[in-house]
């Protein structure tokens, strides 16, 4: 299991030829190249794989039940 806050949210997995080859070998977020062997997080609410970097950043906005909390919107009517 992960050691930061947020990323029990994702199903962690190791790239292997397989994953990259038929599945994703780009982040969802960054588009930044996976390579064999390097950690993926799998976001379960998105269907997407994403980087370690990716994936923390992400997890900043997550809540206990890994839903999205939204931040405070300025400027509406109300």
């Amino acid at each position: 299991m992960s050691e930061q806050p947020g990323l029990e949210c994702f199903i962690e997995q190791v790239g292997t030829p397989r994953i990259l080859q038929y599945v994703s070998r780009y982040c969802a977020e960054c588009y930044g190249e996976f390579q064999e062997g390097e950690r993926l997080y799998y976001d379960t609410q998105s269907y997407r794989y994403l980087c370690r970097e990716c994936a923390e950043r992400f997890a900043e906005r997550l809540d206990e039940a890994c839903e999205v909390v939204e931040e405070d919107q300025q400027g509406g009517l109300f």
